[in-house]
């Protein structure tokens, strides 16, 4: 799998530090992260991911509004996005936020080994 450039977006430091342990470890990938919506709408201008992993549920600026961000700006609209959330509860919440316009979604807690390959299933990149 070649190297990729993933944005992890999430409030919490803990959820964080093990997506971004895990992807550099396990993935072989380069992460960078931010801590809330407005953070990631600058680092996206900045530098344009391979992909954006995004909580749903952020203070100030949530998931669903910073992705209205990321769509309304140029180049950013065509960066896949999966949300991170805690709140999976049925099958249709997942059918609902993929509604949102992301590639998928990835409930809370999740397995750090297996996540590479997850983010790469739901993106069709092969392993």
């Amino acid at each position: 799998m070649s190297r990729k450039d993933v944005l992890v977006v999430d409030d919490d430091a803990s959820i964080r530090e093990v997506v971004q342990m895990t992807l550099e470890v396990v993935g072989g990938w380069t992460v960078r992260v931010a801590v809330n919506g407005m953070e990631a709408v600058e680092k996206v201008r900045e530098h344009r991911p391979d992909v954006i992993l995004l909580d749903l549920m952020m203070p100030g600026l949530d998931g669903p509004a910073t992705l209205a961000k990321l769509r309304g700006q140029g180049s950013e609209q065509n960066v896949p996005v999966i949300l991170l959330s805690a709140k999976l509860q049925h099958r249709r919440d997942d059918q609902q936020l993929t509604g949102l316009g992301v590639a998928g979604v990835i409930g809370k807690p999740f397995d750090p080994l297996t996540l590479p390959d997850r983010i790469s299933s739901i993106l069709g990149w092969a392993a």
